[in-house]
Parts: C-alpha cells; structure tokens; sequence
C-alpha cells in the first residue's frame, strides 16, 4: 500500500465551498480556462478539420487520429441518420431514455447489427459539441474493457452527432441511488458494493491498463450504468484526457468536470493527473454508502453539501453509522461499513499524493463485495455500542481489506 490513512478530519473531506456556493447544483463548470500553446494539437484543433470535412473524408480524418494514439480496439461501425431515425421510431419521445446537458439517449433497434442499442443524440454547440464528440469516438475506440460501455458505432453526417452504445437494461446509478421513486426498490448492501467494485475496476483499467493512460475527468453517479445484472460500466468519455507518454502526469488545464466531484487541486489550479478520478470515486462512494447526492438543494442547509455534511461525522466514530443509507433498514455488515467508510476517507485525503491508487482501491472494494450480512453482523440498535467503536481503525481496516 502506497500511502496510509491516519485520523479523519476535516482536512480530509475537502470541497470547494466557494463554487458551490456560487452555483446551483450538477452542471459542467469551467474555471479559469487557460491558453493552449498554438504548436500544441489539441482536441479543439482536430475537431475544428473534422468539422469542415464531409462524408466519407471525415470518417478518414477519424480513423486517422485514431490511429495516431494507437490502435483500435473496437469494431466502431459508421451508422447513416437514417439507420439510426428509424431504428429510435424517429427519436420518438416514447423511446428516450435519457437526457442531460450533453442531449438526449433514446433506446433503439438496428436491424443491419441484430442488437438493441442506445443512441445519443449531442447536442452541437459549435466547437465544444463536435470536439466532445470526438473525445468520446477517439476514446471508446482505444479502449476495451467490461466494466466501460462499448461505443458500437457513430453518425457524423452533415450537423448530425451521434454516438451508439450498448444498451444498458437498468439505467444509471444515479437511477437506483439517488433519483429512486416509489416503483423501485433501494439497492442492497452488496449490490452496492458490486457496483463501486466495478466502477474502480473501470477507473483502474483507465489509469493502468490503456494505451496511452487515460483521466477520466467526469466520474459521477450518472456516468455509471448499470446492466441487466447491475454490473457497472463507466460511459461518457467527452472529458477523457489522454496521458502524454514520457511527459507530466501534473499539468494545467482548462477545468471541466461537475461541482462536487472535482478534486480540489483540479477544481482551484487546474491541475491534472489520474488522483483526481479517485477523489471523484471516493466522492461517488460515499453517495453509494449514505444515498445522498453530493450537492442537494432539497435538504436542509446545513445538510446541502455531502462533506460538509460528513465530516463532523468521520470526527466522531460514535456518530460513522449515523452515514449509512436509512433505506438499507441496518441490513449491511457493520465491520463492512467501517471500512467502507475508510476507503472513501482515504480517497478524498486533500493532498493528493496521500491518495490511493486505484489498484489498491480495487482490492479493498474486492473484498467488501464479498462480504455478507450475517445474524451476528446486522446493523441495529447496538451499532454505535463500544464493541463496534473500538473495532474501527482507519489504517487497520482498510489493510484488512486488501487481505
């Protein structure tokens, strides 16, 4: 293990209570843009050429930076609008499922693949919409694993932009987690742990076993999908950045990412590496663990912002129990929740050296996933008794994790 967590405080659970303040909740924030040198080729370059070229020469110019960063791992198919009009019923309102700053997802079927699909459909707002665009065929075309969403082709045609994915059964975590209704059960204590298991294993894989390394830059609840057996996949790779091999992992760059996930080095400077995304992760485990949503407008003042709210809590072990989701009824392992609790403190450290990587987080989250509730393990009245206190060591527990 690289780094050790000592006592939480409030230094561990940062946020950036200025833009929070100044903003309303879950929207895509720039602060402080910053100047590209003019001899460095960027996204917003590539995408300006792409731009002006039409057909069949875009689809080349595609293929070719692909190829610049190496080599394809998937079959990404070109699709004509209308294959994708007609398979969405004409992007009727009835097939949408989904829709967000970025536009809108409709459930499909195309005939020409014999498979059911999710399309969506961007929004173009001059450069950003079509550089966006680009990031995200430029980087599901590299990359390959089962817990990212598989781009299975794109539209490119005239002003259209669209992206075709997998179709993923059971929505996004945000679905099951945060925006539950009445028609749906909460998820369960494993299943949670399943699914942040998996999100890391995605995260992990982007960090350590792409070529080149990628940041994922925008890691959040409803960026996480969910298929038919709640397997975790990561999708929207518009803010993906790729890691410049033999160069500074640590750079300056133009801040773009949704208040509350952003690390607070990235969020005040502007600096980028891959410690950002597991500050985002240990963010995004928390929600999984206490069912709060990071920013929250709805509750109380005092209770609006996830850290905030937290930290008097990690200060206080009589008080950690008092962080777990009342919908899960005490039905989750106490010893489980403790470290749980740790591993998400442990990836919100300030500094971010003092941060995990994220093969240590996986490990941890391995073994949580493994864990069941037993008779002799049910939160209940005796949570906060001394027994179950004393048995909680930050640095202790999270060792046992890895065992």
């Amino acid at each position: 293990m690289s780094t050790r967590f000592g006592k939480m405080s409030c230094s561990c659970l940062p946020c950036c209570k200025s833009e929070v303040e100044a903003a309303p909740p879950s929207y895509t924030k720039r602060i402080n843009p910053k100047k590209v040198s003019a001899g460095r080729q960027t996204f917003k370059s590539i995408a300006a050429a792409m731009s002006i070229k039409t057909g069949s020469s875009r689809h080349r110019h595609i293929n070719a930076e692909i190829l610049k960063y190496g080599a394809a791992q998937n079959d990404v198919k070109v699709f004509t609008y209308e294959e994708l009009a007609e398979a969405t019923d004409n992007f009727s309102a009835d097939c949408r499922v989904g829709e967000g700053g970025f536009g809108k997802v409709y459930k499909g079927y195309i005939k020409s693949i014999d498979r059911m699909v999710a399309v969506k459909q961007l929004n173009r707002q001059g450069a950003q919409g079509t550089r966006e665009f680009f990031s995200e065929v430029l980087m599901l075309s590299l990359v390959k694993h089962p817990n990212l969403v598989t781009l299975l082709g794109y539209c490119a045609e005239g002003d259209h932009r669209m992206l075709v994915y997998e179709f993923m059964a059971n929505g996004s975590l945000e679905d099951h987690l945060l925006d539950i209704g009445k028609d749906k059960e909460p998820l369960d204590w494993q299943t949670r742990m399943k699914i942040a298991e998996g999100a890391a294993r995605g995260l992990e894989y982007l960090h350590d076993g792409a070529d080149p390394p990628i940041i994922y830059r925008d890691f959040k609840s409803s960026n996480i999908l969910l298929d038919e057996h709640f397997n975790a996949k990561l999708s929207d790779f518009g803010l993906a950045k790729l890691i410049q091999i033999g160069g500074k992992e640590h750079v300056s760059t133009r801040v773009m990412g949704t208040l509350g996930y952003c690390a607070p080095e990235y969020a005040i400077a502007g600096q980028l590496s891959t410690k950002i995304d597991i500050y985002s992760f240990g963010v995004v485990f928390l929600e999984i663990i206490t069912g709060r949503r990071v920013i929250d407008t709805a509750r109380s003042e005092e209770e609006q912002n996830l850290i905030d709210w937290a930290t008097p809590l990690f200060e206080d072990r009589n008080k950690f129990s008092l962080m777990a989701d009342p919908l899960l009824k005490g039905n989750f392992p106490v010893k489980g929740l403790f470290q749980a609790l740790a591993v998400a403190a442990m990836c919100l450290q300030e500094e971010p050296d003092t941060r995990p990587l994220m093969d240590d987080v996986v490990t941890a989250l391995a073994h949580l996933a493994t864990q069941k509730t037993g008779e002799n393990d049910i939160a209940g009245d005796s949570l906060i008794s001394a027994g179950h206190v004393e048995s909680f060591r930050a640095t202790s527990s999270f060792d046992e994790a890895r065992g």
